[in-house]
Parts: structure tokens; sequence; C-alpha cells
């Protein structure tokens, strides 16, 4: 090949790539399937959501009445027991002996009093007949109250002799739950200090929460009370379901508590299959105000970045348009918008990831039961 074929050859190559670059610079940008969804207006109580944790309402440590050996043990940890049910029995032998002991001298000073008694009246008798003097029988009659202070002494003695060896076995005060913590057998208590066990009371149970400070204001400026919006509370499990139950709210903190500046609260749910445990983490729902013509959208569709909040939603000529927007509570897994949406907005709720601004979209309609998201009645 000579040098005029060469550039001719490669004028042509020159020539064959840039018509096909103008080509592809020419063909329209390829549309992103997405599927969208017309935002909901409609009227909507608000709720207000609270992570909790599930508490005893009481958790009843037992102690020991009495010091010694635990002799027997009735119970296994984690065992559901009933107010009198007995728990541990600690070695009765030596207030056994203690009773023992006591009776005999109750029984002596009983057998001295009525001795005395005896001499009284024989005192009483001669006295009246001048047979003696005054002063011996007044003597008489000292004795016998002094006997009678001694009964009255030892009686008391053996009183607690006997509750000694009552507190010998343990019982449960409450209905509930006990730890699996608790003694073994053999093991030595001390009156009055060595826990044997914590009973947990089981039904109703609470659920402790807090508030924020501006969420107590809120409910305040409403005019709505805890007496109103604490009676119908909903609980959620972690697994998403709803506990069947509702709950009243029971006992609020005097004040805020300073670290955090929260106000803690304890709900109180009925647990008569006690399915809650304490320690398990839910989520409380209050209801709150009712707005009127909120807007909602899936909280799918909502995306976040560097702190800012946004939706992409469909432009006039079906391109993606991102558009910021502030968000008010949550409701079910639907979310309020408060500010940056109108009711007349198509927002992309799947495949908005691949939608960069100005993309053409291949837009499907869809609905909320599409999304299997139920509507906030």
């Amino acid at each position: 090949m000579n040098k005029k074929s060469i550039i001719w050859f490669m004028a042509l190559a020159l020539i064959v790539a840039t018509g096909c670059s103008k080509q592809q610079t020419a063909r329209p940008p390829q549309q992103v399937a997405v599927k969208a969804m017309q935002v909901i207006q409609k009227d909507t109580p608000v709720t207000y959501e609270y992570v909790g944790e599930v508490v005893a309402k009481d958790e009843v440590p037992i102690k020991a009445q009495v010091s010694g050996n635990i002799a027997r043990k009735f119970v296994k940890g984690g065992d559901t027991v009933s107010a009198g049910q007995p728990l541990f029995e600690i070695d009765q032998r030596q207030y056994l002996a203690a009773v023992a002991d006591a009776r005999a001298q109750v029984a002596q000073a009983q057998a001295s009093l009525s001795n005395i008694r005896r001499d009284v009246t024989r005192y009483q008798s001669l006295a009246a007949q001048g047979g003696i003097a005054a002063q011996a029988l007044d003597t008489s009659l000292s004795q016998a109250e002094q006997a009678q202070a001694q009964v009255n002494a030892y009686q008391a003695k053996l009183d607690q002799a006997n509750n000694d060896l009552s507190d010998t076995l343990v019982v449960s005060p409450v209905d509930g739950r006990i730890g699996v913590g608790e003694l073994s057998v053999g093991g030595y208590v001390t009156a009055g200090s060595t826990v044997l066990a914590t009973v947990s009371t089981v039904d109703p149970v609470q659920v402790r929460f807090s508030m924020s400070e501006n969420e107590y204001l809120k409910f305040a400026r409403l005019g709505s009370s805890p007496d109103s919006w604490g009676q119908n509370l909903k609980l959620v499990l972690s697994d998403g379901s709803e506990y069947p139950v509702s709950g009243h709210l029971e006992q609020i903190d005097r004040g805020l508590a300073n670290q955090t500046g929260t106000l803690a609260m304890k709900a109180a749910f009925a647990n008569p299959n006690q399915l809650l445990v304490p320690g398990m983490f839910a989520r409380i729902v209050a209801i709150g105000e009712n707005r009127t013509g909120a807007l909602l959208i899936p909280q799918r569709a909502v995306q976040e970045m560097l702190g800012k909040t946004f939706v992409t939603a469909v432009g006039a000529n079906s391109e993606a348009v991102t558009k910021p927007v502030k968000l008010g509570p949550k409701i079910g897994n639907l979310q309020v918008v408060e500010e940056g949406l109108t009711a007349q907005d198509v927002i992309v709720v799947e495949g908005f990831a691949k939608a960069q601004p100005g993309s053409p979209l291949e837009v499907t309609m869809i609905g909320l039961d599409d999304l299997n998201i139920p509507v906030a009645k």
C-alpha cells in the first residue's frame, strides 16, 4: 500500500468514527423503571412512639427472718409461684429446741404463780379473821403480781420462739415468678440480710419509657392531659407484632431527669398469658391530636443525606425530581409530611436509587395495597 492510499484510509476511518460518535451523542437517555404512588391526603390521628422496657410491677427480694442452713428447697429458678407457697425451709432443729425450752419455762412460771395464788387466798381468809397482819397479805399479793409478770415474760419468749420456728418455712409474699439465682440446699443464711430469691410479679407488668421535654410540652399545649392520651396505649413488640391488650399510663415521675431532660413514665399492661417478660424491649404507641387533611407517604420513600430528608418525585415530563421535605410524626409505616409536597405530587417508592435528577422515568403507578402497608384509620 502506497503513502496516498494510507492517508485516504485514515481519513475514511476518522469520518466513520466521527459519525458513530454523533449517533451515540444523539441517542436519548434510557428510561429508568420505577414504581410510584400518589401522595395520600386524609384526616389522620397522629400517634407518638416511645421505646420502652418491660419491667415487673413489683420485685420482692425475699430475705430470711431467721439464721441457719437451708434444709429444703421446694421450687427451682423460673417457676411461677403464688402468694403463700412454700419456697425454702431453714433447718428447724435449734428452733424446735428453743420452743421446747420456752414452753418449759412458761409451765414452771405458771406452777409458781399457782402456788402463790393459793397462798394469797389463805392469807386473805386469815386477814379477814384478824389472824395475820395486813402487811403479810400485801407481801403475798405483791409476790403474785411478780409471778404473773414472770409468766407473761416467759409466754412472750414462747411466742417469739414459735414465730422463729414458723419463719423457718419461707413462703412467697406475692404471685409471680421466682428468679434463677436462688440459693442452694446447705447454704447458710443470715436473718435480715441474706436474700434467698427475688419474686417478680407477672400480671400485670409495666413498660417503662421516657418522654422528652418538647414532647411533653406538645401534649400540654394541645390541652391533652395524661388522663386522656394515656388511657388507650398500644404496645408493639420487637418482632413488629402488636400486643393484643391495650394499656394505660400508671406512673409519671415528679420531674425531668437532670442528665437526660426526659420525663420517666410507666404504663401498665395486663399479662394473662405471661407473654411479656421483664427486660423485653417494646414500643409504646400513644394517640395524640387528629390532623385534618394530613399528607402521608410510605417511610420507604424517604431518603436521607447529610442530615436532610428528601424524596424523588415524578415531574411534569415524567422525569425524576428531587424534593426536600420536612417530616412529621410516623403513623405506622407511613410518614406525615409537613412541608415540601402537595396532594397532587407523585413520589417514587421503588427504584429511586437508579433515578438521578432529570432522568426520564418509566412509571408504574401502585397503591398501598401493593406495598402491603396498612392505611391509618
